[in-house]
Protein backbone atom coordinates (compact mmCIF):
# COMPACT_ATOMS: atom_id res chain seq x y z
CA UNK A 1 0.00 0.00 0.00
CA UNK A 2 2.36 2.21 -0.98
CA UNK A 3 0.43 4.32 -3.78
CA UNK A 4 -3.16 5.73 -2.36
CA UNK A 5 -5.99 7.02 -4.76
CA UNK A 6 -7.98 9.86 -3.38
CA UNK A 7 -10.66 10.69 -5.66
CA UNK A 8 -12.25 14.56 -4.48
CA UNK A 9 -15.35 15.84 -5.29
CA UNK A 10 -14.13 18.71 -2.37
CA UNK A 11 -17.20 17.18 0.15
CA UNK A 12 -16.85 16.72 3.47
CA UNK A 13 -16.45 12.95 2.38
CA UNK A 14 -13.52 13.48 0.58
CA UNK A 15 -11.64 15.40 3.24
CA UNK A 16 -12.17 12.92 5.34
CA UNK A 17 -10.86 10.07 2.96
CA UNK A 18 -7.67 12.51 2.21
CA UNK A 19 -7.17 12.79 6.04
CA UNK A 20 -7.14 8.93 6.16
CA UNK A 21 -5.21 8.81 3.43
CA UNK A 22 -2.49 10.89 4.55
CA UNK A 23 -2.17 9.07 7.83
CA UNK A 24 -1.47 5.73 6.46
CA UNK A 25 1.16 7.02 4.16
CA UNK A 26 3.13 8.58 7.00
CA UNK A 27 2.54 5.73 8.60
CA UNK A 28 3.63 3.20 5.49
CA UNK A 29 6.05 5.86 3.77
CA UNK A 30 3.58 6.08 0.55
CA UNK A 31 2.39 8.41 -1.85
CA UNK A 32 -0.97 9.83 -2.70
CA UNK A 33 -2.77 10.90 -5.94
CA UNK A 34 -5.61 13.24 -5.43
CA UNK A 35 -7.82 13.36 -8.44
CA UNK A 36 -10.91 15.16 -9.55
CA UNK A 37 -13.32 13.73 -12.24
CA UNK A 38 -15.01 16.46 -14.51
CA UNK A 39 -17.74 14.56 -15.51
CA UNK A 40 -18.83 16.04 -18.59
CA UNK A 41 -22.10 16.10 -21.22
CA UNK A 42 -22.11 13.84 -24.28
CA UNK A 43 -21.50 16.83 -26.75
CA UNK A 44 -18.44 17.65 -24.37
CA UNK A 45 -16.61 14.47 -24.31
CA UNK A 46 -17.04 14.66 -28.62
CA UNK A 47 -15.40 17.75 -28.73
CA UNK A 48 -12.79 16.42 -26.64
CA UNK A 49 -11.98 13.28 -29.01
CA UNK A 50 -11.40 16.06 -31.74
CA UNK A 51 -9.28 18.34 -29.31
CA UNK A 52 -11.53 21.27 -29.31
CA UNK A 53 -11.38 22.37 -25.49
CA UNK A 54 -14.68 25.09 -25.01
CA UNK A 55 -14.34 28.32 -22.76
CA UNK A 56 -16.65 26.64 -20.21
CA UNK A 57 -14.78 23.34 -19.94
CA UNK A 58 -11.16 25.49 -19.17
CA UNK A 59 -12.88 27.12 -16.77
CA UNK A 60 -13.70 24.48 -14.87
CA UNK A 61 -10.78 22.66 -14.94
CA UNK A 62 -8.51 25.48 -14.18
CA UNK A 63 -11.17 25.87 -11.23
CA UNK A 64 -10.72 22.30 -9.85
CA UNK A 65 -7.03 22.79 -10.46
CA UNK A 66 -7.19 25.56 -8.14
CA UNK A 67 -9.05 23.83 -5.54
CA UNK A 68 -6.58 20.57 -5.54
CA UNK A 69 -3.92 23.06 -5.19
CA UNK A 70 -5.70 24.97 -1.96
CA UNK A 71 -5.95 21.21 -0.69
CA UNK A 72 -2.84 19.75 -0.79
CA UNK A 73 -1.34 22.74 0.44
CA UNK A 74 -3.14 21.87 4.44
CA UNK A 75 -0.64 21.61 7.10
CA UNK A 76 -1.89 17.45 7.59
CA UNK A 77 -0.41 16.88 4.55
CA UNK A 78 3.47 18.22 4.95
CA UNK A 79 6.01 15.84 4.23
CA UNK A 80 4.02 13.53 2.20
CA UNK A 81 4.87 13.03 -1.87
CA UNK A 82 1.48 13.97 -3.63
CA UNK A 83 0.29 14.22 -6.84
CA UNK A 84 -3.13 15.89 -7.90
CA UNK A 85 -5.03 16.15 -11.45
CA UNK A 86 -8.14 16.88 -12.80
CA UNK A 87 -9.49 14.17 -15.56
CA UNK A 88 -12.32 14.65 -18.04
CA UNK A 89 -14.21 11.38 -17.04
CA UNK A 90 -17.18 9.30 -15.41
CA UNK A 91 -16.40 9.40 -12.01
CA UNK A 92 -16.31 5.36 -11.23
CA UNK A 93 -14.74 4.16 -15.07
CA UNK A 94 -12.43 7.33 -14.15
CA UNK A 95 -10.79 5.79 -10.88
CA UNK A 96 -10.60 2.51 -12.34
CA UNK A 97 -8.79 3.60 -15.21
CA UNK A 98 -6.31 5.77 -13.39
CA UNK A 99 -5.86 3.15 -10.73
CA UNK A 100 -4.91 0.59 -13.69
CA UNK A 101 -2.67 3.37 -15.69
CA UNK A 102 -0.95 4.40 -12.29
CA UNK A 103 -0.14 1.14 -10.52
CA UNK A 104 -2.17 2.09 -7.27
CA UNK A 105 -2.23 -0.03 -4.79
CA UNK A 106 -4.97 1.32 -2.74
CA UNK A 107 -8.13 3.21 -2.86
CA UNK A 108 -9.57 5.62 -0.55
CA UNK A 109 -13.00 7.03 -1.01
CA UNK A 110 -15.67 8.49 0.93
CA UNK A 111 -19.30 8.05 1.45
CA UNK A 112 -22.17 9.15 3.66
CA UNK A 113 -23.50 5.24 3.90
CA UNK A 114 -26.95 6.04 4.03
CA UNK A 115 -30.47 4.79 2.48
CA UNK A 116 -32.77 5.98 -0.23
CA UNK A 117 -31.92 9.05 -2.57
CA UNK A 118 -28.62 9.91 -0.98
CA UNK A 119 -27.43 5.92 -2.01
CA UNK A 120 -27.97 6.57 -4.75
CA UNK A 121 -26.41 9.79 -5.66
CA UNK A 122 -23.80 9.23 -3.42
CA UNK A 123 -22.82 5.34 -2.56
CA UNK A 124 -23.22 4.45 -6.19
CA UNK A 125 -19.61 5.55 -7.55
CA UNK A 126 -18.37 4.06 -3.45
CA UNK A 127 -20.55 0.52 -4.96
CA UNK A 128 -19.17 0.36 -8.77
CA UNK A 129 -15.57 0.56 -7.53
CA UNK A 130 -15.90 -1.82 -4.64
CA UNK A 131 -17.12 -4.20 -6.91
CA UNK A 132 -15.01 -3.70 -9.74
CA UNK A 133 -11.61 -2.56 -8.38
CA UNK A 134 -8.47 -5.21 -8.52
CA UNK A 135 -6.75 -3.26 -5.25
CA UNK A 136 -8.23 -3.11 -1.76
CA UNK A 137 -10.63 -0.47 -1.36
CA UNK A 138 -10.98 1.33 2.08
CA UNK A 139 -14.67 3.58 2.34
CA UNK A 140 -14.75 6.51 5.07
CA UNK A 141 -17.61 7.92 6.56
CA UNK A 142 -18.47 11.01 7.98
CA UNK A 143 -17.89 11.58 11.78
CA UNK A 144 -15.02 9.06 12.05
CA UNK A 145 -11.74 9.11 13.95
CA UNK A 146 -9.31 8.59 11.23
CA UNK A 147 -6.70 7.82 14.34
CA UNK A 148 -8.44 4.52 14.84
CA UNK A 149 -8.23 1.88 12.61
CA UNK A 150 -6.77 -0.65 15.54
CA UNK A 151 -10.54 -2.77 16.14
CA UNK A 152 -10.93 -4.57 13.17
CA UNK A 153 -13.44 -7.30 12.19
CA UNK A 154 -12.57 -9.24 9.50
CA UNK A 155 -15.81 -11.38 8.19
CA UNK A 156 -15.10 -14.20 5.96
CA UNK A 157 -15.84 -18.34 5.31
CA UNK A 158 -12.29 -18.80 5.57
CA UNK A 159 -12.32 -21.33 2.33
CA UNK A 160 -9.09 -21.29 0.64
CA UNK A 161 -9.55 -18.93 -2.03
CA UNK A 162 -9.60 -15.68 0.35
CA UNK A 163 -5.52 -16.33 0.87
CA UNK A 164 -4.32 -13.59 -0.95
CA UNK A 165 -6.81 -11.38 0.21
CA UNK A 166 -6.23 -12.43 3.60
CA UNK A 167 -2.67 -11.30 3.72
CA UNK A 168 -3.68 -7.78 2.28
CA UNK A 169 -5.74 -7.90 5.34
CA UNK A 170 -3.11 -8.42 7.54
CA UNK A 171 -0.58 -6.18 5.91
CA UNK A 172 -2.74 -3.30 6.58
CA UNK A 173 -3.92 -3.84 10.24
CA UNK A 174 -0.29 -3.91 10.95
CA UNK A 175 -0.07 -0.65 9.80
CA UNK A 176 -2.52 0.04 12.88
CA UNK A 177 -1.38 -2.92 14.87
CA UNK A 178 -4.93 -3.43 14.88
CA UNK A 179 -6.77 -6.51 17.13
CA UNK A 180 -8.16 -8.44 14.67
CA UNK A 181 -11.58 -10.16 15.33
CA UNK A 182 -12.24 -12.80 13.03
CA UNK A 183 -15.63 -13.27 12.30
CA UNK A 184 -17.67 -16.63 10.05
CA UNK A 185 -21.28 -15.29 9.97
CA UNK A 186 -23.67 -18.21 10.33
CA UNK A 187 -27.38 -18.08 8.61
CA UNK A 188 -30.27 -19.85 7.50
CA UNK A 189 -29.03 -20.33 4.06
CA UNK A 190 -25.11 -20.88 4.59
CA UNK A 191 -25.66 -23.28 8.33
CA UNK A 192 -22.65 -24.69 9.85
CA UNK A 193 -22.36 -26.02 12.89
CA UNK A 194 -20.09 -24.63 15.80
CA UNK A 195 -17.76 -27.98 15.36
CA UNK A 196 -17.53 -27.46 11.55
CA UNK A 197 -16.89 -23.54 11.81
CA UNK A 198 -14.27 -23.51 14.40
CA UNK A 199 -12.37 -26.63 12.62
CA UNK A 200 -12.43 -24.58 9.50
CA UNK A 201 -11.28 -21.28 10.88
CA UNK A 202 -8.62 -22.59 13.21
CA UNK A 203 -7.34 -25.01 9.92
CA UNK A 204 -7.04 -21.37 7.93
CA UNK A 205 -5.37 -19.48 10.51
CA UNK A 206 -2.68 -21.74 11.16
CA UNK A 207 -1.18 -21.02 7.53
CA UNK A 208 -0.62 -17.46 8.78
CA UNK A 209 1.55 -15.72 11.07
CA UNK A 210 -1.48 -13.50 13.11
CA UNK A 211 -1.14 -11.32 15.66
CA UNK A 212 -3.72 -10.22 18.32
CA UNK A 213 -6.60 -11.79 17.22
CA UNK A 214 -9.51 -13.67 18.12
CA UNK A 215 -12.04 -16.47 16.69
CA UNK A 216 -16.06 -15.69 16.64
CA UNK A 217 -18.89 -17.71 15.03
CA UNK A 218 -22.21 -15.24 14.42
CA UNK A 219 -25.54 -15.90 13.87
CA UNK A 220 -28.35 -13.88 12.18
CA UNK A 221 -30.54 -13.72 9.75
CA UNK A 222 -28.31 -12.94 6.73
CA UNK A 223 -24.50 -12.49 6.25
CA UNK A 224 -25.24 -8.54 5.83
CA UNK A 225 -27.35 -8.24 9.18
CA UNK A 226 -24.41 -10.64 10.72
CA UNK A 227 -21.74 -8.21 9.64
CA UNK A 228 -22.66 -5.19 10.62
CA UNK A 229 -24.19 -6.69 14.19
CA UNK A 230 -21.40 -7.87 15.16
CA UNK A 231 -19.24 -5.11 14.75
CA UNK A 232 -21.55 -3.13 16.59
CA UNK A 233 -21.21 -6.33 19.46
CA UNK A 234 -17.25 -5.63 19.09
CA UNK A 235 -17.63 -1.90 19.31
CA UNK A 236 -15.69 -1.94 16.47
CA UNK A 237 -13.91 1.27 14.29
CA UNK A 238 -13.54 -0.88 10.97
CA UNK A 239 -15.22 -3.80 8.72
CA UNK A 240 -13.17 -5.83 6.46
CA UNK A 241 -14.71 -7.89 3.84
CA UNK A 242 -13.64 -9.81 0.76
CA UNK A 243 -15.60 -8.78 -2.24
CA UNK A 244 -17.58 -11.57 -3.89
CA UNK A 245 -16.20 -13.43 -7.47
CA UNK A 246 -17.35 -16.32 -8.66
CA UNK A 247 -15.46 -18.73 -6.77
CA UNK A 248 -15.88 -20.92 -3.54
CA UNK A 249 -16.97 -17.31 -1.95
CA UNK A 250 -20.09 -17.73 -4.07
CA UNK A 251 -22.27 -18.99 -0.67
CA UNK A 252 -21.51 -16.75 1.27
CA UNK A 253 -21.15 -12.93 -0.32
CA UNK A 254 -24.00 -13.48 -2.93
CA UNK A 255 -25.83 -11.05 -4.67
CA UNK A 256 -24.17 -7.85 -3.61
CA UNK A 257 -23.80 -7.84 0.06
CA UNK A 258 -20.24 -6.29 0.16
CA UNK A 259 -21.88 -3.29 -1.70
CA UNK A 260 -24.88 -3.06 0.65
CA UNK A 261 -22.71 -3.27 3.61
CA UNK A 262 -20.69 -0.37 2.07
CA UNK A 263 -23.92 1.76 1.72
CA UNK A 264 -25.76 0.71 5.39
CA UNK A 265 -22.95 -0.15 7.55
CA UNK A 266 -21.98 3.52 9.57
CA UNK A 267 -18.47 2.25 10.17
CA UNK A 268 -15.57 2.47 7.60
CA UNK A 269 -15.09 -0.53 5.03
CA UNK A 270 -12.02 -2.01 3.63
CA UNK A 271 -12.93 -4.54 1.27
CA UNK A 272 -10.34 -6.96 -1.13
CA UNK A 273 -10.87 -8.74 -4.61
CA UNK A 274 -10.63 -12.16 -4.24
Amino acid sequence: MKRILVPSDFSQYAEIALQTAALIAKKNKAEIFLIHLLEMPSETQYELSNEVATPALVSLTEKAKKQLTKIVSQDYLQGITIYHSVQIEKASSGILSFSSKNKIDFIIMGSNGTSGIEEILIGSNAEKVVRLSNVPVLIVKNNIDVYKFDNFVFASDFSKGIKKPFKKMLQFSEIFDATLSLVMICTPNSFKTTIEAEKTMNKFVKKHDIRNYSLHIFNDTNVENGIINFSKKENANLIGICTHGRTGLAHFFNGSISEDIVNHSSLPVITFKI
